[in-house]
């Protein structure tokens, strides 16, 4: 069986971290152009009624939940290399919850941030959270699937075609109100950070693991 885990500095891998430091960057721009509160509303806007429950559902695919399915295709195709999802999960962890609660505590969310709640667009049945809003979890989330997708297909049209997806999972956090553009691109940046440190640090292993094996 060929590795489930083709090429970890894949031109793929590098191209999608280009890609989503871009993506960061215009929003970042934004925010400091058009400023925090102005901005959100601007991409807030209400899209109708089909949105809202496209939008309510499909925010999920940056739920934590989902590390789960991760976990079971490398069970079944990669089992030796179970590791490496591991470790995504242990970063994605550490890192969104450090900021959130301890770097920059308490950041306040749309909610709370602007006084004017007829401003804001919200969907019904969606709760909307109030604090340690930065960066955006499901965003830090999708993007390292992204990313993680970009090293094992190693496939040059999923670097655009599944950049999309990862984005509109950052999108769909400002449209329900929970999180600013600018937590958006804080989680795209956090993504390429824990993909990274997952390829560094399983590398790491790898090379400890061979080392053992000569050794014995």
């Amino acid at each position: 069986m060929q590795p489930f885990i083709m090429n970890y500095w894949s031109k793929s891998f590098k191209q999608g971290i280009l890609l989503s430091v871009i993506g960061a960057t215009i929003l970042f721009a934004g925010t400091i152009i058009f400023g925090n509160n102005e901005f959100f509303l601007m991409i807030n806007g209400d899209l109708g009624k089909t949105a809202d429950t496209f939008f309510k559902y499909y925010t999920n695919l940056g739920d934590g939940i989902c590390w789960l399915i991760w976990l079971a295709l490398f069970i079944i195709y990669k089992r030796k290399d179970i590791l490496f999802i591991v470790f995504g999960f242990v970063y994605n962890t550490i890192f969104t919850q450090s900021f959130k609660y301890f770097i920059i505590p308490d950041t306040p969310r749309p909610m709370n941030a602007i006084t004017n709640h007829s401003l804001i667009h919200t969907v019904p049945g969606v709760e909307i959270h109030y604090y340690s809003s930065f960066p955006s979890g499901h965003t830090t989330t999708a993007f390292i699937f992204y990313l993680f997708a970009c090293i094992i297909f190693n496939n040059k049209w999923l670097v655009y075609f599944g950049f999309i997806p990862a984005l509109m999972v950052g999108y769909s956090r400002v449209y329900l109100a929970q999180h600013f553009p600018r937590d958006v691109a804080g989680g795209m940046v956090m993504g390429i950070i824990c993909s990274v440190l997952t390829v560094v640090t399983y590398q790491w292993v790898q090379k400890k693991r061979a080392a053992k094996q000569t050794i014995a």
